[in-house]
């Protein structure tokens, strides 16, 4: 039996929503180990006159914390 844990990650872009997502996984991965999988759960803009100019998402990250199948 595996045991997952979920945590919740909010990350900032100025490039664009996978750019903020890929940053999510390269911070949490410093200190979490077994990143299996990233659920975006809502996506924000911050507009500024008719551009914009930061990209959020809220996410869910999924890691093993055990795994007694190996």
């Amino acid at each position: 039996m595996a045991v997952a844990k979920v945590i919740e990650i909010m990350a900032e872009s100025e490039v664009g929503w996978e750019d903020a997502a890929r940053k999510c996984v390269v911070e949490a991965s410093e200190t979490i180990r077994n990143i299996k999988s990233l659920w975006v759960e809502g996506m924000q803009a911050v507009v500024e006159g008719d551009a914009i100019v930061k990209y959020r998402i809220t996410t869910k990250i999924t890691f093993v914390v055990r795994d007694d199948r190996d």
